[in-house]
């Protein structure tokens, strides 16, 4: 079963290596997380997979990368100036702030009073000059998403590698949101990363290709290892959608602290690049969009056969990698029985995002003979090309194989005495716990056909 909270899931994170709080030797940042040394690890391996799915494994989808740092143009037409906020209250009480929708019978969660100030809107665009001089007039926003900029990366992609309608860019990259109150430990945090698609494609097309992507994202969650009972679907109704909506269905996650959004894709129709076009008259936009006099470039699509002009509908698939770092880490804890008296917490990742591919033990610590063939053991298999693998010069076979557990690490690799005498290893399988002896010309067509 999935960790029982989140506080024991945390505890595992900073035990093993996974996360651990930023700026923590000076009390830390609320909202602030950074990625220790099997964090990493993890966190790129599901980007990968996310990158190799979209980019790899396609041929009508292309990949960028964009600034973070967006001019307040992009953020004005996109409509993030006026409508990306947050609804803002103090309690007079104890001076704590809060969203509006996270009280409970209109008291404040720190105190229970009831003195509160009247809502009011809070934007969550960080916002920083540029420039040596600091006196207002040149600045420039945080980006609170990674899409704007391949909306207005469109043309450039269109006209560079010669796509046509239907195709995607996708973008993974960090995004900022100056949070209220950030919680959860990293489900709401203030400095995250995306992973999104934007998939171009011809109106009226539009509605079966978000049929498509909503499918495509589910399946591609189940196998990152996500079990489909902790998974849901949910339609966003009418009176909840993002401004530039069209229709959202979230792929909601059972996360410890309750069900909540992994992934939102949305219709988002005609508005982003419609907002973001020059001569917007020309084109017969199906949403209400702000008169654009600053845009220097058409964003549309000629028909070849009939020669008119149209805007592209946008089918958006957007995952936040920290949810999903989160997911998948939960849905792999397991803590095991192994027999009456002991049991053991494991991580059972698939192989591919494990943080460790494989651990290579010596028995006896510092024999230089156990250690030396251990080391060419781990050349062997680090050339082969799956990932990190390490060498454990500890000795202590037992706690290796416990940490190695509680890390995700799907093989361990022992080197011992008979090694040495007859050039075989035993290999242990995270999972089943079970051993066997192999020849190391063995091993590496094991290792080959493991993580094919």
């Amino acid at each position: 079963m999935p960790s029982r909270s989140m506080e024991e899931l945390a505890s595992l994170c900073k035990r093993r290596g996974f996360i651990f709080q930023s700026n923590d030797i000076y009390g830390g940042i609320k909202g602030l997380y950074d990625y220790g040394p099997m964090g990493v690890e993890l966190k790129n391996n599901l980007k990968m997979a996310w990158w190799k799915s979209m980019i790899y494994e396609r041929d009508d989808i292309e990949g960028i990368d964009s600034n973070i740092l967006t001019g307040p143009d992009v953020l004005k037409y996109s409509g993030h100036v006026d409508t990306f906020t947050d609804p803002l209250v103090d309690c007079r009480s104890c001076k704590s702030r809060w969203k509006s929708d996270q009280l409970e019978n209109k008291s404040c969660p720190n105190c229970k009073s009831k003195d509160l100030t009247e809502e009011r809107p809070f934007n969550l665009m960080f916002k920083t000059p540029i420039g040596p001089v600091d006196d207002g007039s040149s600045y420039a926003y945080l980006r609170p998403e990674t899409a704007q900029q391949i909306f207005t990366n469109f043309k450039n992609v269109l006209d560079s590698t010669n796509r046509t309608i239907p195709f995607g860019v996708a973008q993974i990259g960090k995004a900022f949101r100056n949070e209220i109150t950030p919680r959860n430990f990293i489900f709401r945090v203030r400095e995250f990363e995306q992973m999104e698609l934007e998939f171009f494609v011809k109106p009226g097309s539009d509605e079966k290709w978000h049929k498509y992507w909503i499918n495509e994202r589910y399946n591609w969650w189940v196998n990152q290892g996500i079990n489909k009972k902790n998974i849901h679907l949910h339609s966003v109704k009418k009176d909840e959608l993002s401004h530039y909506s069209k229709s959202t269905v979230d792929i909601l996650y059972d996360f410890p602290h309750g069900k909540e959004e992994l992934e939102g894709i949305a219709n988002r129709s005609d508005f982003d690049l419609g907002s973001h076009t020059k001569n917007q008259k020309d084109f017969n936009i199906s949403t209400k969009v702000m008169e654009n006099q600053k845009s220097t470039t058409k964003l549309g699509v000629q028909e070849l056969e009939s020669k008119s002009w149209f805007i592209p509908f946008v089918i958006e698939p957007s995952a936040g990698l920290d949810r999903g770092v989160l997911a998948v880490l939960n849905d792999a804890y397991k803590e095991e029985k192994i027999d009456n008296n002991n049991s053991r917490i494991v991580l059972a990742l698939k192989p591919h995002l494990s943080p460790i591919k494989a651990a290579v033990i010596p028995l006896k610590r510092n024999n230089d003979q156990l250690v030396e063939r251990a080391k060419s053991i781990k050349k062997i298999l680090q050339q082969i090309g799956v990932g990190r693998i390490i060498l454990e010069n500890t000795g202590n076979i037992g706690k290796n194989y416990r940490r190695h557990d509680e890390i995700g690490t799907p093989l361990c690799i022992t080197v011992d005495f008979e090694t040495l005498e007859s050039n075989s290893v035993t290999i242990r399988d995270r999972d089943s716990m079970q051993q066997k002896r192999l020849s190391t010309e063995e091993l590496k067509e094991y290792f080959k056909n493991y993580f094919d």
